[in-house]
């Protein structure tokens, strides 16, 4: 049983017993597509279904899911789509995955296909072609915006803020990454403003995360600014760790690099916007059509703070940036 539960918490193929699998094979099908894995999700799965739950639809009791989960490799993400909209699901949900809301959209451009698509974006889902504006969708889409790659500009003040003695930045983005423009042309416009120097790095694999950091200066006055990107997301532990073993100050999006030990992040609450996705997804599920449904904005964001690994690179903050902070973990 425990094995069990744990597999169904994890959105994973549950051992269920045959009389349960009829059941659920009876019920509306929801694809659910990301470019992660179950594992690192598991919070994050538990506000989408919350979502879902307060609008009606409780997984094995109204609803059945469909997981595909592309664990980091983002290239398998068209497949796991098209394989979605061959079993014609009722509803692709992409809750904090952009790029699996961008496969998924490529995936029902037939005009034979209606399969609607509730997603969440982490960039202007007009630029990357998901809607047709924020307030009319117009197609199949709609969803919640989390704006994480436009905060470049909030995020590199904070990092200011936060860590003064630093003179040159760097950034991280995958090339391929439908965010890594936008993040990029917000951040370089920041750093201009701001008149300081910025250097972008690339990498599309872990061996490459090595070597981007590999090629910073081990010396005082540098740091890194990461922004929304699946593929970092699930390598954040290793970062966080190589930022602490370079002695190098690092800001990122989303809190969860600060629990694996990354300095600061500052961006939306992904746990909202998880919950506002599955919410979203309930109005669909009713009937509602996401041509005439307005793409949501995030409206809450958080500032974290890891004392820890402030301490550990001889970072001094000051009780005001503290007390300012959404949450300040030790």
């Amino acid at each position: 049983m425990k094995r069990r539960d744990f597999m169904a918490a994890l959105g994973g193929a549950a051992l269920l017993p045959l009389a349960a699998q009829a059941q659920q094979s009876a019920l509306p099908v929801v694809g659910f597509l990301h470019a992660g894995s179950p594992e690192e999700n598991a919070k994050r799965l538990a506000a989408f279904r919350k979502g879902l739950a307060d609008g009606g639809f409780v997984e094995g009791r109204d609803i059945a899911i469909d997981y595909r989960w592309a664990a980091g490799r983002n290239e398998r993400l068209p497949e796991l789509a098209a394989e979605l909209v061959k079993r014609q699901v009722a509803l692709i949900v992409t809750p904090g995955s952009t790029a699996a809301a961008v496969a998924a959209k490529k995936a029902t451009a037939d005009a034979a296909s209606t399969i609607p698509i509730v997603f969440s974006s982490g960039t202007d889902p007009v630029a990357l072609g998901l809607v047709n504006s924020l307030s009319h969708p117009g197609g199949n889409a709609t969803g919640i915006t989390s704006l994480n790659a436009e905060l470049a500009a909030k995020r590199l003040g904070i990092f200011r803020e936060l860590a003064p003695q630093l003179s040159r930045y760097f950034t991280l983005v995958k090339p391929s990454s439908e965010l890594a423009a936008p993040f990029v042309a917000d951040l370089e416009r920041a750093a201009a403003s701001l008149s300081v120097r910025l250097d972008v790095l690339t990498a599309d694999t872990l061996a490459e995360i090595d070597a981007a950091f590999g090629r910073i200066p081990q010396e005082a006055g540098c740091g890194l600014v990461f922004g929304p990107e699946g593929f970092f997301f699930v390598h954040r532990a290793h970062i966080a760790a190589l930022a602490i073993e370079r002695r190098l100050p690092t800001i990122f999006d989303v809190r969860d690099y600060v629990e694996a030990g990354g300095l600061a992040s500052y961006g939306s609450d992904y746990y909202n916007v998880m919950e506002l996705t599955g919410s979203y997804a309930a109005r669909v599920l009713r009937g509602e059509k996401p041509a005439s449904l307005p793409v949501q904005q995030a409206t809450k964001f958080e500032m974290v703070i890891n004392r820890k690994t402030a301490r550990t690179l001889g970072i001094d903050m000051s009780q005001t940036l503290l007390a300012t902070a959404d949450d300040v973990i030790d």
